[in-house]
């Protein structure tokens, strides 16, 4: 394994600091980073796809742990430190300077299983993963999502109906895939400290539901949980044949989005579907 110098002492040589503006937050501790690499299982030899490594703390455990790994930075700033860890792993380490939300992650990865593990900016963590979980295509291209959210996000990916925490991440992460919170961070683990703590989620596919549409199921928490307070007469009015869909199903259109678990939306679709 080589010798790096710790990662403060990158951050200093290069002059970085973490942006506000592209959803920074730099983690330093090696033994916790060791911890969020290891979550995924074995990765010894294993693609892995990184988004915003920064200057590539969780990149060193991951390398560390024998993955090998595509990184996409979007930050100049932080190309030169992830070019020296690169030299530091040959063949390990491959970066892509561009944005993560206009990449086709599956063709960058050329076709085969991957991973993906990353402490993501704050700013684009929900948009890639639920595009990450969208799609008719399954089991996915990915294998697991080992990602870093705002706790408060990573609650509403776990969260149980009826809580008020659950909504449309949470049927999205969970009628065709298994979510759990693995770890909790505390923000003082940060540098800069973020306002509020942080967590792991980490996701694996499972079987998806015959006769289903993903698009369907998307639409339609889209529609009920776009208006969470009102009841389902009012929400799903807009989706075509929603409406009848309950009344076939024996769910009572009184009820409100949060009330119906998530094998009632899967039911629902199915019918749409």
């Amino acid at each position: 394994m080589p010798d790096l110098p710790p990662l403060r002492e990158v951050i200093a040589k290069h002059g970085l600091s973490a942006s506000k503006a592209l959803g920074q937050n730099f983690l330093f501790d090696a033994q916790l980073l060791d911890r969020i690499a290891a979550i995924p299982g074995n990765l010894s030899g294993q693609a892995v796809l990184e988004i915003g490594p920064g200057p590539g703390g969780l990149t060193r455990a991951l390398l560390k742990a024998g993955a090998r790994v595509t990184a996409i930075e979007m930050d100049k700033r932080c190309l030169p430190a992830l070019a020296e860890l690169a030299e530091a792993y040959p063949g390990q380490l491959r970066v892509i300077e561009g944005d993560a939300l206009k990449l086709d992650h599956g063709e960058l990865m050329g076709g085969e299983p991957f991973a993906i593990v990353a402490n993501l900016p704050y700013n684009v963590g929900t948009a890639l993963f639920t595009r990450w979980l969208g799609g008719e295509q399954w089991p996915p291209q990915w294998t697991s999502l080992t990602l870093m959210f705002q706790l408060e996000v990573a609650q509403r990916i776990v969260a149980e109906p009826g809580s008020g925490a659950y909504g449309r991440l949470a049927v999205l992460a969970q009628w065709r895939s298994a979510a759990k919170l693995a770890m909790k961070v505390h923000r003082s683990a940060f540098t800069p400290p973020p306002k509020v703590m942080s967590a792991i989620v980490h996701v694996t596919p499972a079987a998806m539901p015959e006769g289903v549409s993903a698009r369907v199921l998307e639409r339609l928490t889209e529609a009920a949980f776009g208006q969470r307070r009102k009841m389902l007469r009012q929400s799903l009015k807009g989706v075509p044949g929603a409406l009848e869909a309950l009344g076939k199903l024996g769910i009572d259109e009184t009820r409100r989005a949060e009330t119906l678990g998530v094998d009632d939306f899967v039911a629902v679709a199915r019918v749409l579907s």
